[in-house]
């Protein structure tokens, strides 16, 4: 039975050749990305900019679509709802909701006021189990300790892969994983999508995942420098990208696919997460194809001790191998390559 194949095998595509206009393109990216975060910001949500938290519980389980057309009703600028369980809740499933709203801004409306607005809207037949306040300070840490999350993530990972391969791949990692993380929230701020704590989740997924498919191809060029020793840089970012190409690509395939049903289907609730998500992960596997590898170009070369500098590319002994030569040397050109 023949096998679907979304990259054919064997692929000769000059990805260094076209690292100008993949450098070009992510620049745009990044200026529209920085420009909209500074002319519009982030749209922060109640987490980042506090609010009222409500617990209710019903008799029966309750029909949360019902409930959030209500709650819209009273016109907030922003209101969350979602099922909790645990304990008395899970009798029955799904009686239990927990509502979050942000009231108006610049209004005399006391928290106590909107308990009250949500109390009259739902009716009887609600237990009030919890009633708080997110205040101003309590969101403003939350908002710090979000960003310096994403902030130490990102530098970490950049230390591990140094600590893992050399110095120049960290600097690499840094750059190309730092930049989908700002694109991305760039994508809030360009769409007016809610940042949450959920976004911050969202973005240190995306370095996550991004760091994963640029440490395989990093992985294949240290694994080729091993094995063709007088091949040029230029030569040797090509050959092992195009070797992990069919890795990459099915990898971010079928992870979308995952995706794409939650975003058209989760709901308000999940749209804004799994947008975010599909659209980091279209950006790191760009990266990763495209920007990482070749980043290492423009940085000190790198030596491995007792192994002769690189050969210009043109050089007899420092030419790509022909397809036959890399079947021999490379039998599985799908996967990740395998640390020695």
């Amino acid at each position: 039975m023949r096998l679907l194949k979304l990259i054919p095998d064997h692929t000769e595509i000059d990805f260094v050749g076209a690292r100008f206009y993949a450098f070009a393109f992510d620049g745009l990216l990044t200026v529209i990305a920085l420009v909209s975060l500074l002319y519009y910001g982030l749209n922060f949500g109640i987490d980042f900019t506090g609010g009222v938290l409500v617990e209710v519980k019903a008799n029966q389980s309750i029909d949360i679509g019902m409930m959030r057309t209500k709650i819209d009703g009273l016109g907030f600028p922003e209101a969350q709802l979602q099922y909790f369980g645990g304990g008395e809740c899970e009798m029955p499933v799904n009686s239990c909701v927990l509502i979050r709203v942000q009231p108006q801004m610049n209004t005399a409306t006391s928290d106590q006021e909107v308990v009250n607005k949500v109390r009259g809207v739902l009716g009887e037949g609600y237990a009030f189990r919890r009633t708080e306040v997110v205040g101003p300070k309590v969101s403003d840490e939350l908002k710090n300790a979000g960003i310096l999350a994403t902030l130490i993530a990102v530098i970490m990972i950049g230390i591990y892969v140094a600590v893992r391969f050399e110095w120049q791949y960290g600097v690499a990692a840094i750059i190309a994983t730092g930049h989908d993380v700002f694109v991305t929230a760039g994508l809030y701020s360009l769409l007016h999508l809610d940042f949450s704590l959920s976004s911050v989740a969202a973005l240190l997924t995306l370095a996550g995942y991004s760091v994963n498919d640029t440490v395989v191809v990093f992985d294949r060029i240290r694994e080729n420098r091993r094995r063709y020793k007088r091949m040029g840089l230029k030569e040797l970012i090509n050959l092992s990208t195009n070797q992990t190409l069919t890795r990459t690509v099915l990898t971010s395939v079928t992870t979308s696919l995952s995706i794409i049903p939650l975003l058209l289907f989760g709901g308000p609730t999940l749209f804004d997460f799994t947008a975010a998500i599909l659209f980091g992960i279209v950006v790191g596997t760009y990266s990763s194809i495209y920007v990482a590898a070749a980043l290492l170009i423009y940085l000190p070369p790198i030596h491995t001790s007792g192994e002769p500098p690189a050969e210009p590319v043109g050089s007899a002994r420092g030419r790509r191998p022909n397809a036959s030569e890399v079947r021999e040397a490379v039998p599985a050109t799908g996967g990740g390559a395998r640390s020695r």
